[in-house]
């Protein structure tokens, strides 16, 4: 499997020598290069790649901003930060697969980037509308891409969690959205992202608002879900279900 990377890095000579360390090694395409924060977003949202060599110091975004906008527009990007200090700052590196610094050997950097990225992971995504119907076309999207990845037996609780999350994206963000099924070793993930503000709140299962209890059933059927900001005031709701034991043993076989 080849592993596509994407290498955002301010400095050419840096990405110059890590794009050189990766032919070299082997496995690898280097898919784009950015030199800023923004060309470094909308590469990850065009190409999705497998593994990004982030540099934080960059002349434009806050290192965070660049992170948590990469984060939400292709989710399953492993990010890898490669800089120049160590930077003392928890939420960064709860957001990451490793932290390099340019001290290190870059053979460092090179094996951690051939482990991360070898976690091979299937996607499928779809951009759907404002619109009632897309919830629906959401189900629609959800039972072919699992069908074809012979994950039937998920396909019913893959149903009910991307229908709460799609409604969610209409009804309280008032949003176009995007619906994206990542496929991993041992999960299959959902995510949401839309573009608008305003999400329900989870509710006590003694609360009489309806409001926000479609989340106790997200919360119910699946292994762990979340939410993190998005592009602009979106946001990205995800949603982990647990694969299949003979799926799982079929993928290591």
């Amino acid at each position: 499997m080849t592993i596509r990377a994407l290498l955002v890095d301010d400095v050419d000579d840096v990405r110059r020598l890590v794009r050189t360390a990766l032919r070299f090694h082997g496995g690898f395409e280097v898919v784009a290069e950015a030199r800023d924060g923004a060309e470094a977003v909308r590469l990850a949202e065009d190409h999705h790649p497998d593994v990004v060599v982030l540099d934080l110091g960059l002349p434009d975004l806050a290192g965070r901003e660049v992170l948590s906008q990469i984060r939400a527009l292709s989710p399953t990007s492993k990010v890898v930060v490669y800089s120049g200090h160590d930077a003392d700052d928890a939420w960064v590196r709860a957001h990451v697969e490793g932290y390099v610094l340019k001290d290190d050997e870059l053979e460092y950097l090179v094996d951690l980037l051939a482990s991360v990225g070898s976690r091979a992971t299937r996607q499928s995504v779809l951009e759907l509308p404002r619109a009632l119907t897309s919830a629906a076309l959401a189900r629609r999207f959800v039972t072919a891409t699992l069908t074809d990845w012979s994950l039937t037996p998920l396909i019913d609780p893959a149903l009910l969690v991307a229908s709460e999350l799609a409604a969610n994206a209409v009804t309280h963000a008032d949003s176009a959205f995007r619906i994206q099924l990542s496929l991993t070793q041992h999960t299959l993930r959902i995510d949401v992202i839309d573009f608008g503000g305003g999400t329900p709140e989870p509710q006590s299962t003694t609360s009489a608002d309806e409001h926000g209890r479609g989340l106790l059933l997200i919360d119910a059927l699946t292994a762990a879900w979340g939410i993190e900001d998005g592009p602009g005031s979106g946001k990205l709701v995800w949603a982990e279900l647990t694969l299949p034991d003979q799926h799982v043993e079929r993928q290591s076989s």
